[in-house]
Protein backbone atom coordinates (compact mmCIF):
# COMPACT_ATOMS: atom_id res chain seq x y z
CA UNK A 1 0.00 0.00 0.00
CA UNK A 2 3.06 2.55 0.55
CA UNK A 3 4.28 1.83 -2.97
CA UNK A 4 1.23 2.67 -4.45
CA UNK A 5 0.95 5.58 -2.54
CA UNK A 6 3.91 7.22 -3.40
CA UNK A 7 3.57 6.11 -6.89
CA UNK A 8 -0.04 8.23 -6.65
CA UNK A 9 1.63 11.34 -5.07
CA UNK A 10 4.88 11.05 -8.00
CA UNK A 11 1.94 11.48 -10.77
CA UNK A 12 -0.10 14.14 -9.04
CA UNK A 13 3.48 16.05 -8.20
CA UNK A 14 4.00 15.83 -12.25
CA UNK A 15 0.74 16.64 -12.93
CA UNK A 16 -0.42 19.64 -10.97
CA UNK A 17 1.11 22.43 -11.46
CA UNK A 18 3.35 24.55 -8.99
CA UNK A 19 5.59 27.61 -8.54
CA UNK A 20 8.33 28.15 -11.07
CA UNK A 21 11.60 26.23 -9.87
CA UNK A 22 14.49 24.59 -11.41
CA UNK A 23 14.48 21.33 -13.46
CA UNK A 24 14.43 18.09 -10.36
CA UNK A 25 17.79 16.86 -9.38
CA UNK A 26 18.43 12.95 -10.74
CA UNK A 27 18.69 11.59 -8.32
CA UNK A 28 15.94 12.76 -6.13
CA UNK A 29 17.22 13.57 -2.66
CA UNK A 30 15.28 10.91 -0.31
CA UNK A 31 15.88 13.27 2.98
CA UNK A 32 13.15 16.05 1.59
CA UNK A 33 10.53 16.23 -1.36
CA UNK A 34 11.31 16.72 -5.00
CA UNK A 35 9.12 18.72 -7.35
CA UNK A 36 9.08 18.81 -10.98
CA UNK A 37 6.58 21.62 -11.75
CA UNK A 38 4.22 22.11 -14.83
CA UNK A 39 6.88 24.25 -16.21
CA UNK A 40 9.70 21.73 -15.86
CA UNK A 41 7.37 18.87 -17.43
CA UNK A 42 6.41 21.61 -20.68
CA UNK A 43 9.95 21.97 -21.07
CA UNK A 44 11.11 18.32 -21.14
CA UNK A 45 8.36 17.47 -23.17
CA UNK A 46 9.68 20.11 -26.02
CA UNK A 47 13.06 18.09 -26.11
CA UNK A 48 11.15 15.22 -26.66
CA UNK A 49 12.44 14.02 -30.36
CA UNK A 50 9.90 14.15 -33.09
CA UNK A 51 11.32 12.46 -35.53
CA UNK A 52 11.12 8.76 -33.68
CA UNK A 53 8.38 6.93 -32.99
CA UNK A 54 8.93 7.36 -29.21
CA UNK A 55 10.81 9.50 -26.81
CA UNK A 56 11.42 9.81 -23.10
CA UNK A 57 12.87 12.13 -20.55
CA UNK A 58 13.89 10.85 -17.07
CA UNK A 59 11.77 12.88 -14.43
CA UNK A 60 12.57 11.61 -11.11
CA UNK A 61 14.68 8.51 -10.06
CA UNK A 62 14.24 7.03 -6.46
CA UNK A 63 15.73 3.51 -6.28
CA UNK A 64 13.81 1.05 -7.41
CA UNK A 65 11.60 3.98 -9.47
CA UNK A 66 12.21 5.50 -12.26
CA UNK A 67 9.69 8.11 -13.08
CA UNK A 68 9.83 9.49 -17.31
CA UNK A 69 7.90 11.66 -19.46
CA UNK A 70 7.57 9.99 -22.92
CA UNK A 71 5.84 11.21 -26.45
CA UNK A 72 4.79 8.83 -28.95
CA UNK A 73 4.07 10.19 -32.15
CA UNK A 74 1.66 9.23 -35.01
CA UNK A 75 3.74 6.10 -36.44
CA UNK A 76 4.02 2.72 -35.78
CA UNK A 77 5.22 1.49 -32.53
CA UNK A 78 6.75 -1.78 -31.76
CA UNK A 79 5.41 -3.80 -28.84
CA UNK A 80 7.19 -4.98 -25.58
CA UNK A 81 6.84 -6.98 -22.80
CA UNK A 82 8.77 -6.25 -19.32
CA UNK A 83 9.58 -9.68 -17.16
CA UNK A 84 11.03 -7.73 -14.12
CA UNK A 85 8.60 -4.59 -13.67
CA UNK A 86 4.87 -3.71 -14.36
CA UNK A 87 4.31 -0.54 -15.95
CA UNK A 88 1.94 2.45 -15.18
CA UNK A 89 1.23 5.28 -16.80
CA UNK A 90 -0.83 8.32 -17.00
CA UNK A 91 -2.42 10.33 -19.89
CA UNK A 92 -0.88 13.64 -20.07
CA UNK A 93 -2.14 14.75 -23.67
CA UNK A 94 -3.76 12.45 -26.61
CA UNK A 95 -5.66 9.63 -27.27
CA UNK A 96 -4.79 5.90 -28.84
CA UNK A 97 -5.26 2.29 -27.99
CA UNK A 98 -3.36 0.29 -25.86
CA UNK A 99 -3.39 -3.30 -27.26
CA UNK A 100 -2.30 -5.89 -24.46
CA UNK A 101 -1.99 -9.46 -23.81
CA UNK A 102 -1.51 -12.00 -26.93
CA UNK A 103 1.57 -13.09 -27.97
CA UNK A 104 4.55 -10.60 -29.32
CA UNK A 105 5.36 -11.78 -33.16
CA UNK A 106 9.30 -12.11 -33.63
CA UNK A 107 10.56 -11.63 -29.74
CA UNK A 108 13.51 -10.56 -29.19
CA UNK A 109 15.26 -10.43 -25.96
CA UNK A 110 17.34 -7.46 -24.28
CA UNK A 111 17.82 -8.38 -20.11
CA UNK A 112 14.28 -8.82 -18.93
CA UNK A 113 12.64 -7.10 -21.32
CA UNK A 114 11.15 -8.56 -24.77
CA UNK A 115 10.31 -6.44 -27.94
CA UNK A 116 8.55 -7.47 -31.06
CA UNK A 117 7.25 -5.26 -33.72
CA UNK A 118 3.65 -6.51 -33.07
CA UNK A 119 1.02 -8.92 -31.13
CA UNK A 120 -1.22 -11.64 -32.53
CA UNK A 121 -4.42 -11.52 -29.94
CA UNK A 122 -4.68 -9.33 -27.01
CA UNK A 123 -7.43 -6.99 -26.20
CA UNK A 124 -8.02 -2.94 -27.44
CA UNK A 125 -8.29 -1.12 -24.58
CA UNK A 126 -8.89 2.85 -26.00
CA UNK A 127 -7.64 5.75 -23.79
CA UNK A 128 -7.43 9.10 -23.67
CA UNK A 129 -6.07 12.70 -21.80
CA UNK A 130 -6.33 12.12 -17.73
CA UNK A 131 -6.66 8.45 -18.17
CA UNK A 132 -4.44 6.15 -15.94
CA UNK A 133 -3.17 2.73 -17.10
CA UNK A 134 -1.35 0.08 -15.76
CA UNK A 135 0.37 -2.90 -17.38
CA UNK A 136 1.39 -6.07 -15.32
CA UNK A 137 5.43 -7.76 -15.92
CA UNK A 138 4.69 -9.95 -18.29
CA UNK A 139 2.22 -8.81 -20.51
CA UNK A 140 3.12 -7.80 -23.67
CA UNK A 141 1.40 -4.58 -24.58
CA UNK A 142 1.63 -2.38 -28.01
CA UNK A 143 0.69 0.99 -28.43
CA UNK A 144 -1.75 1.51 -31.73
CA UNK A 145 -4.35 4.33 -33.51
CA UNK A 146 -1.99 7.31 -32.41
CA UNK A 147 -3.00 10.02 -34.96
CA UNK A 148 -1.47 12.92 -32.91
CA UNK A 149 1.19 13.04 -30.68
CA UNK A 150 0.31 11.19 -27.21
CA UNK A 151 2.16 12.29 -24.08
CA UNK A 152 2.90 10.14 -21.24
CA UNK A 153 3.84 9.68 -17.69
CA UNK A 154 5.58 6.70 -17.32
CA UNK A 155 6.81 4.76 -14.18
CA UNK A 156 8.32 1.46 -13.94
CA UNK A 157 6.88 -0.49 -11.05
CA UNK A 158 9.75 -3.29 -10.14
CA UNK A 159 7.86 -6.90 -9.03
CA UNK A 160 7.83 -7.64 -5.21
CA UNK A 161 10.40 -9.73 -4.40
CA UNK A 162 9.62 -13.24 -4.14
Amino acid sequence: MRRLSAVLLLCVLAAVPAAAQTAAPIPTDRGKATIFTAEDLAAALAKLPTDRPSGAARVFSLAPYNVNVEQRQPRQQGASLHEAQAEFFYVIDGSATLLTGGSLTSPTRNGSNITGPGIEGGVRQTFKKGDFMIVPSGVPHQFLDITAPVRLLQIYLPNAPQ
